[in-house]
């Protein structure tokens, strides 16, 4: 079961984004995630006619690895780690630092 999943909320805790805050996007592959707003760099393309782009400099987001981030918890207001409790049954994911379910309403 993964920890941090599309559309979590999650806060940078380390690199030139420290501090800020984003939805993940998508997950590239196991230890990867996009994040919207963070990890933006400047990529060169080259103009082809054929499909009717222009060239330039663009701005894109690139991925950042999972363990440079951490799930946003509300209830906080800080980066939280997260663990995985049955619950009813179910594999459920919790904050550590007070034990909330992720996602649910509080």
């Amino acid at each position: 079961m993964e920890r941090i999943r599309k559309g979590d909320e999650v806060v940078v805790i380390t690199g030139k984004d420290k501090g800020k805050r984003g939805t993940v996007l998508r997950r590239v592959d196991s230890d990867h995630l996009v994040v919207e707003g963070i990890n933006i760099v400047k990529k060169h393309v080259r103009p082809n006619p054929m499909k009717g782009e222009t060239g330039g400099i663009v701005d894109k987001t690139m991925p950042i690895h999972q363990s440079n981030v951490m799930l946003f918890n509300p209830a906080t207001s800080k980066g939280d780690r997260v663990g995985i409790k049955v619950v009813d049954g179910k594999k459920m994911r919790v904050y550590m630092s007070n034990g909330a379910v992720v996602g649910a309403k509080a």
